[in-house]
């Protein structure tokens, strides 16, 4: 969130006021969510990631490092670093060509587009384009990649066939993002600046349709199955959600602050949006344009990008260079108001990513005996020490259970604590605010 202090000595009593507040959600548990979306890992790239793309033809993720100068390359089998190539200054979008085999990323700041060979994972050709070109969108119908000039306001249209300009398509202000429709055959153009949508007939090369959206609009994404269109509103925290038939507005959804990139998960039939200012990652429904769960991702999350073979999304956390996998596989899971990790309870294996040790703690339900020996599913992908709850229910009576246990009838001490502690806190609180405003008092009666 976004706030002002306007008087400075006031910092110190709010700043402790919100954290009293994070303290205090932190420690009540949250309803379960049956879609359950996980955190898988985390992978480090290179500086500030943002655009990324999905290779169906090698299982590889290709994130565009936009202070590295480069593209790393990441195993879906492994979720590791298996290259990483040089581009030109500030690649920022990037597509996957599934006709030619190649990558398409945009370098910024020299007005390029660097193609990448997926075969050899080396650049095979530069197209000279104008500065600031930005997002990317592939149409496999004409093979032909769409470029956002940002700085023009104009989309570049280049063949794949000869790496070669083919036309130039003027659209609203400042376009910031480019999804294709397949089944219309058509291109939408996301515009900053003007609050708009460019509809970009790929059969003729020229703009069909203008559609007005919500509050600085910077990402967008197509729903094949809906044939819908979803597109994030930065400054609106929300997602406008168009139909492509009628070109019109279906729906408005809240979601967290920033919402920037967004991913179509066609596995789930639902949509991944980035939210950038408070680090996380908002899952809407396409069948009831819901948010249906919150996923905590790294700081500044950018882009995302779905892998159709795994079921994962691979989002790229700008501010903390790296990329966070989450598996869309249904299940059981809590999510909490940190910047921690999501929880699932399933199967007897703990799998983290974190570069420091977590404590779980269990909450055992029992129905005929206290010896009972609890299967936990902790997933963590924190760069600090969590403490987890997972809730587990049980009726078999085998050998004595493990971990910190706590009768399902009674409130978990975790609450307890955080309401003990919240309520000091207030007081601390408060009692600082008094004492500045009765001295600031007596200051003024002494002046008088």
């Amino acid at each position: 969130m976004r706030f002002r202090i306007v008087d400075p000595r006031l910092r110190v009593g709010t700043v402790t006021l919100l954290m009293l507040c994070n303290l205090v959600l932190a420690s009540v548990p949250l309803a379960p969510s049956v879609h359950a979306q996980t955190v898988v890992t985390t992978v480090g790239v290179g500086r500030n990631p943002l655009g990324a793309a999905y290779d169906s033809g090698d299982g590889d993720v290709y994130v565009a490092n936009y202070y590295g100068s480069s593209i790393t390359v990441i195993s879906d089998a492994t979720n590791t670093v298996v290259a990483t190539i040089g581009t030109g200054y500030n690649p920022a979008g990037v597509a996957y060509d599934s006709g030619k085999g190649e990558i398409f990323v945009t370098n910024e700041d020299v007005g390029t587009v660097s193609v990448i060979s997926d075969a050899t994972n080396t650049v095979v050709a530069n197209v000279s384009l104008i500065y600031g070109v930005d997002a990317l969108a592939y149409d496999p119908t004409d093979g032909e990649v769409f470029a956002a000039n940002e700085n023009f306001n104009t989309v570049s249209v280049i063949s794949d066939a000869t790496n070669t300009v083919v036309a130039n398509v003027s659209v609203g202000r400042f376009p910031q993002a480019i999804a294709y429709d397949s089944v219309k055959g058509e291109v939408f153009v996301v515009n900053e600046q003007d609050d708009s949508l460019s509809v970009i007939s790929a059969a003729n090369n020229k703009v069909v349709a203008t559609v007005t959206v919500g509050c600085g609009p910077l990402g967008a994404a197509y729903d094949a199955s809906k044939g819908e269109i979803f597109v994030t509103n930065g400054c609106g925290n929300t997602v406008s959600i168009f139909s492509d038939a009628t070109n019109s507005l279906i729906a408005t959804v809240n979601v967290g602050y920033g919402p920037a990139g967004v991913a179509y998960d066609s596995g789930k039939g639902e949509v991944f949006v980035t939210n950038e200012d408070d680090g996380t990652v908002s899952v809407i429904s396409d069948t009831t344009n819901t948010v249906v769960a919150t996923v905590n991702v790294g700081r500044y999350p950018n882009f995302a990008a779905y892998d159709s073979v795994k079921g994962e999304v691979f989002v790229t956390n700008y501010l903390t260079s790296d990329v966070t996998v989450i598996s869309d596989a249904a299940g059981v899971a809590t999510t909490t108001t940190s910047t921690a990790s999501t929880i699932t309870t399933a199967t007897a294996t703990t799998t983290t990513s974190a570069s420091e040790p977590t404590t779980p703690t269990t909450t055992v339900s029992q129905t005929h005996s206290y010896t009972t020996t609890p299967t936990i599913t902790a997933t963590t992908s924190a760069s600090e020490p969590t403490t987890p709850t997972t809730t587990v229910t049980s009726s078999a009576a085998s050998t004595t259970s493990t971990g910190s246990a706590t009768s399902s009838g009674g409130m978990p001490e975790v609450l307890l604590y955080g309401v003990a502690g919240g309520l000091i806190a207030v007081a601390v609180v408060v009692g600082i605010v008094v004492g500045f405003s009765r001295r600031q008092r007596e200051q003024q009666n002494a002046s008088r």
